[in-house]
């Protein structure tokens, strides 16, 4: 039973996000970004994996990440392509995924040789060799970049939290080993019979060497990202939408010029297993002048397959449009996987390419962008 905090939690929340939406940058243009999270992680190895962890007790059947999400095929990135590629805005700009990837996985035999007590990374250049089906993945990526219908910006090195991680792993919670065994990382605590914080949010923390550690982890990350695509990496989004403010100096000081999210977001706490609610609106400027980017419209047809999200994100376009807003659309990675479930990629393909339709129909003259091009849009009308 959820308690009486809970609902208060989330009542403020709701006030804050609708206070916020309505604040900050205006343009008096049709501007629409879509941010997309999670690229390069791997959540769910494979459908044989799903079926024992199923087997085993772990309703990874009740999570839609669990059972959808997984590292990109090339029949996946091909796919979902040719539909970003088809469609193009009245200046002949092609719809264009801000595709917010991290840069490496847990390197799962070297931590268990360590007896869980050092972590150890893979980056994603190894991890797409060693996948069938995905070897020329990031080929595919920097095609896509080109394209300019794929604009590849950093998430993170991983998506989790290490030293929770490692220590749960310590103490052999049952659920966490055994996944742990088959190569997942990412069983959410919706779903899991242990009492533990989750290991998602990869810069969450609890104390000063914590924190030290996470905002080390980020700086090694945007690193690795430049070696990779040979540029910085000028806007971020931390997992989950948890982050301390310490981590906006060390993004800063590696070149993220924005600073992607929701409107209201987690702020750790030190010595504190509880949050800071931060809001947040577009436009504003933090005290190293990096602008925050600020998410208005939800497209996640795969958490809920029985919605009407075609007509759902028209709606909250049409209220972001009349409020003079650029369009900023959520939209994860599991929306566009098929590895696992072929039938979750394209229905939702589909329905995308439907939704782009009636947007182009309902305002011809909208206007497609990356989230940089609209970060730089607010920053030179300042």
């Amino acid at each position: 039973m959820k308690s009486v905090q809970h609902y208060a939690k989330a009542v403020q929340n709701r006030t804050m996000d609708y206070i916020n939406q309505r604040r900050g940058w205006t343009i008096d243009r049709k501007i629409i970004v879509i941010e997309s999270d999670d690229w390069g992680s791997i959540r769910m190895p494979s459908k044989e994996v799903y079926d024992k962890l199923l087997n085993y007790g772990i309703r990874v059947d009740k999570c839609s990440f669990c059972s959808n999400d997984s590292i990109a095929s090339e029949d996946d990135l091909s796919l979902l392509f040719d539909m970003l590629y088809s469609i193009k805005d009245f200046k002949g700009n092609s719809l264009c995924l801000t595709a917010n990837a991290v840069v490496a996985n847990p390197d799962f035999d070297k931590i268990r040789e360590s007896n869980f007590n050092d972590y150890h990374y893979k980056l994603i250049t190894d991890g797409f060799k060693e996948i069938k089906g995905c070897e020329n993945s990031l080929s595919l990526w920097k095609q896509g970049l080109s394209n300019n219908c794929f604009f590849i910006q950093n998430h993170g090195r991983e998506h989790i939290n290490v030293d929770r991680w490692l220590n749960s792993l310590r103490q052999n919670l049952p659920e966490t080993k055994y996944a742990f065994d088959l190569g997942v990382y990412g069983i959410s605590t919706k779903i899991t019979s242990e009492k533990r914080k989750s290991y998602l949010p990869a810069f969450d923390f609890e104390s000063l060497e914590q924190e030290r550690k996470v905002n080390e982890i980020v700086e090694d990350g945007l690193d690795i990202f430049k070696q990779l695509f040979g540029y910085n990496s000028e806007s971020f989004i931390a997992p989950n939408y948890v982050w301390g403010k310490s981590l906006e100096n060390v993004i800063h000081k590696n070149g993220v010029k924005f600073i992607q999210g929701i409107s209201v977001i987690n702020q750790p706490i030190l010595n504190d297993s509880h949050y800071k609610l931060v809001s947040r609106y577009l436009g504003e400027e933090n005290n190293n002048s990096q602008i925050n980017l600020v998410r208005n419209v939800t497209f996640e047809p795969s958490l809920d397959i029985n919605k009407d999200w075609i007509d759902s994100s028209l709606s909250q376009i049409d209220s972001v449009f009349k409020l003079k807003k650029p369009a900023i659309i959520s939209s994860h990675r599991v929306n566009y996987i098929g590895r696992l479930n072929p039938i979750n990629r394209d229905r939702n393909i589909l329905i995308i390419k439907n939704l782009f339709k009636e947007i182009l129909k309902k305002w011809p003259d909208v206007e497609f962008m990356n989230s940089v091009q609209l970060g730089t849009l607010i920053y030179e009308s300042k």
